[in-house]
């Protein structure tokens, strides 16, 4: 495995984006926990976009300008919902002192989701991915699964990092109300953000 693919998959995984956000927003408004499993959720929910590049459906919806827009619009219209329950202190990451199960659950939920509607993913390991395989790979599908776990692995980790960074703040959030608002509103714009990002986005 070569060291331009961890360097190059790792600034990827650094970068600010919906599950960056997502796990920060979990881990200050639930705690560690939250955070990690918000960071196993993200990676969970690349599962699907793997299992699409290995049987070519992401290449279908790469052709397809209908079915492209309707996974990023239905991406769309799931952050601007996440945005509006920050705002409402609804869904899972409403601010509380303690988490319940049925809470708990949703974050899991919620964090698989926001990856499953988000068709760059699946452009991401059609176009990215092979660039690392060598043209005379005798086992491509195989050097393919390593390298996508490699990615869902540093993934994991990075996200954990900042979940549970941003946990070690949470006594000092819920200590102040009016920070507490402003979170909420920050996070609220940043899923927007994140949104009108994706709205954005060509196939």
């Amino acid at each position: 495995m070569s060291i331009e693919f961890l360097l190059t998959t790792l600034i990827i995984v650094v970068a600010p984006g919906t599950g960056v956000v997502y796990t920060l927003a979990a881990g200050l408004s639930r705690g560690a926990r939250a955070s990690i499993l918000a960071a196993f959720a993200c990676t969970l929910g690349i599962v699907p976009h793997l299992v699409a590049a290995l049987t070519g459906v992401a290449a279908l919806l790469h052709a397809s300008a209908v079915a492209f827009e309707t996974v990023k619009y239905a991406g769309i219209a799931y952050l601007l919902y996440m945005a509006w329950g920050m705002l409402r202190q609804r869904g899972a990451l409403r601010l509380e002192a303690r988490a319940d199960a049925r809470s708990t659950r949703q974050v899991v939920i919620d964090g698989i989701l926001l990856n499953l509607l988000n068709p760059k993913l699946s452009i991401f390991f059609v176009a990215f991915l092979p660039q690392f395989i060598a043209h005379d790979e005798p086992h491509v599908l195989v050097r393919m699964l390593e390298l996508s776990g490699v990615f869902m692995l540093l993934t994991f980790v990075v996200f954990c990092i900042y979940g549970i960074c941003a946990a070690v703040m949470r006594e000092r959030v819920l200590g102040s109300e009016r920070l507490m608002a402003w979170m909420r509103r920050g996070f609220a714009a940043a899923f927007v953000a994140l949104g009108a990002r994706l709205a954005f986005t060509q196939q």
